[in-house]
């Protein structure tokens, strides 16, 4: 049977890249793939089965801004996964317009356009961030799915990307809520695991920094860590089950930030990563199978460790370490 057309926004980014490679191994043989003006879509073009005369890969330019390239990219759609969102390497030195217009007014004008073409489903990429930092959490509980970011707190921290993902979540949900539109929403934690993309991801930047030293506790970005293939995965699952609604937790764990930096530390001696030596999460609740949502829908999370060697040798060669 054939696959319906969908349209992956931020196509060409680390989790982007993943969905439609996992689009392309499921059958997918019309995808949208809607990039940021100027950059450069070539690795898309190149993914396993990207060549097959059966599939089409259409590339649109555009701007979350602009709300005409959006209808561009998504007409003739029947779903819709809603990558794109602006994340910075770099603190953002205006953060409204760098990262909290952008992700807000984005996922809006995407919103608008899969209601403008009675698109069927909209997959909203948020994260972990829009869920923590939320000191009010209960003690002893594993944070969950009815978890969301203290916007006060964050700005008192003056912790930005979270406030855009808390945002720019809570606009969709009001949008769907006003107008019937057909959401679902994934919270991935860390994504790790090879990079598609030339380009070094916040994500994985994380473990590269790792290995290179940092003392960094990652205390208010941290629940655990995922492969991103089972992200895509993730996405492709939640768009495919109707019956699946609401926010989705994709984390293979939740657990100390401490820990993890001792697993890394365990299979790669040879490099020197910092042994922290307390929480680095204080009063975080260790939870096995805190993705219990996509578990019922049947998700086999990768073991760590194998996102994490998986992740280092991409790392060596794209020449980032």
């Amino acid at each position: 049977m054939a696959k319906e057309t969908v349209c992956v926004t931020g196509a060409n980014g680390f989790i982007g890249s993943w969905i439609i490679r996992t689009l392309i191994e499921n059958g997918y043989t019309k995808i949208h793939a809607s990039i940021y003006p100027g950059s450069d879509p070539t690795h898309l073009l190149k993914l396993p089965g990207s060549d097959d005369i059966n599939t089409e890969i259409k590339i649109f330019e555009a701007d979350l801004l602009d709300s005409d390239a959006f209808s561009r990219a998504i007409d003739g759609c029947a779903g819709v996964f809603h990558v794109a969102s602006p994340c910075t390497l770099d603190p953002p030195v205006n953060p409204e317009k760098e990262l909290v217009e952008p992700a807000v007014k984005g996922t809006i004008n995407v919103l608008e356009a899969a209601k403008r073409f009675n698109v069927r489903r909209v997959v909203i990429t948020s994260s972990i961030s829009a869920l923590v930092p939320n000191p009010n959490w209960p003690e002893g509980k594993p944070v969950d799915e009815s978890s969301w970011t203290d916007l006060n707190f964050c700005k008192s921290m003056q912790k930005w990307y979270p406030i855009s993902k808390t945002l720019a979540e809570k606009a969709a949900w009001e949008f769907s809520e006003t107008h019937g539109t057909n959401i679902v929403t994934i919270h991935p934690s860390t994504c790790l695991g090879p990079l598609l993309q030339p380009s070094l991801n916040a994500s994985c930047a994380v473990l590269l920094q790792l290995l290179q030293g940092s003392t960094e506790t990652q205390e208010h970005h941290w629940l655990g860590a995922v492969h991103v293939r089972d992200v895509a995965k993730s996405h492709v699952m939640l768009f495919e089950t109707p019956g699946a609604s609401g926010r989705f937790l994709c984390t293979n764990g939740v657990y100390q930030f401490s820990e993890f930096a001792a697993l890394v530390s365990k299979l790669f001696p040879e490099f020197d990563v910092h042994r922290f030596g307390k929480e680095t999460q204080p009063g975080l609740t260790p939870c096995k199978d805190a993705a219990k949502r996509l578990i019922e829908l049947g998700m086999v999370f990768t073991a760590v460790e194998d996102a994490v060697k998986e992740t280092v040798q991409s790392l060596k060669d794209k020449g980032f370490l």
